[in-house]
């Protein structure tokens, strides 16, 4: 039986997280206010990255997961092809963003659409270059995990294929596995949620080319502190260094007091955040402060639905 606290709280939890971070994005940590002053509404000397920006807005983060729940829920499987028409939409007319206005959007995601756009299938047009591993695919990925009731394998090859129409190298792609399958562990309350998802993923991805991007590059026996940046393991990294933190406010806090992606770091780490401590963990103050609530509560009882 589902745990809809849980649920609902890694779906509420990447929403707030990113847009607790919107404000704080691209500052290094040093010129952020104290921690104590980290709020949907930062302190009135405050240098806002997006000054137009209503708190309590989610950004791009939040509005692709949204589309690829939709998409999930719509198509009752992973359909590339809905997918990205869905950021197209998103990116051109603003659907799933608040107000429909858009105001962030990364490099390689706009590259990837472009090419979709001019008629590039879906599985192809996300770049496959080294340099193009930023963390656009990561931050979007958990609602794959709150809609699937598949098993592990189905779940890391959903997860990697998700990936491709925006970034398609296989480091983006086995991070998004390695997250699914940390988020899907600790859905279950699985005793140690990250060690048994490397395993599980280890043993998939044995004698793969995606192998040594995982032993390489991932390396997710090591247990490090993140710097908040937009590479895709380091984002990773630092949404579990900062799950060492007792409960769903100081996670993504501090995650945002890491600096530089503010919002994509907290949204990755909220997500599991959320999915461990249940939607009552997340602070009155937050959940009435977001926006948007409009077009996020049709699909959570979707999602609801999906799971009765």
């Amino acid at each position: 039986m589902i745990n809809e606290s849980k649920l609902k709280g890694g779906l509420y939890g990447l929403l707030i997280g990113d847009a607790l971070g919107v404000p704080y994005e691209f500052h290094e940590p040093q010129n952020l206010p104290p921690y104590e002053q980290i709020e949907m509404v930062p302190p009135t000397d405050f240098n806002r990255t997006y000054p137009f920006v209503k708190p309590g807005t989610w950004s791009d983060d939040g509005a692709q997961a949204l589309a690829l729940l939709d998409s999930l829920l719509e198509c009752e499987d992973l359909d590339l092809e809905d997918l990205t028409s869905r950021f197209v939409e998103w990116n051109q007319h603003g659907r799933y963003a608040v107000n429909s206005v858009v105001f962030d959007i990364g490099i390689t995601t706009s590259r990837s659409l472009s090419n979709y756009m001019n008629g590039v299938p879906a599985q192809l047009c996300g770049s496959r270059e080294e340099n193009s591993n930023g963390n656009g695919s990561l931050m979007r990925v958990l609602p794959l995990v709150l809609w699937h009731k598949g098993d592990d394998e189905s779940l890391i090859q959903m997860a990697m294929v998700q990936s491709l129409p925006t970034h398609a190298h296989l480091r983006s792609q086995v991070c998004c596995a390695l997250y699914c399958m940390w988020a899907r562990n600790i859905l279950n309350e699985t005793a140690q949620p990250w060690e048994e998802a490397t395993a599980t993923l280890r043993d998939y991805l044995k004698g793969s080319e995606a192998e040594e991007e995982l032993e390489a590059h991932i390396r997710p026996d090591l247990l490090r502190a993140g710097t908040g940046s937009g590479y895709v393991v380091d984002s990773l990294i630092s949404a579990r260094w900062e799950m060492q933190k007792p409960d769903y406010e100081s996670v993504v806090k501090s995650a945002v007091k890491l600096g530089k992606d503010t919002d994509t770091t907290a949204c990755i780490a909220g997500g599991v955040a959320g999915l461990r401590d249940g939607f009552e963990a997340i602070p009155t103050r937050w959940v009435e402060a977001l926006r948007g609530r409009e077009i996020l509560e049709p699909l959570w009882q979707k999602l609801q639905g999906w799971h009765s």
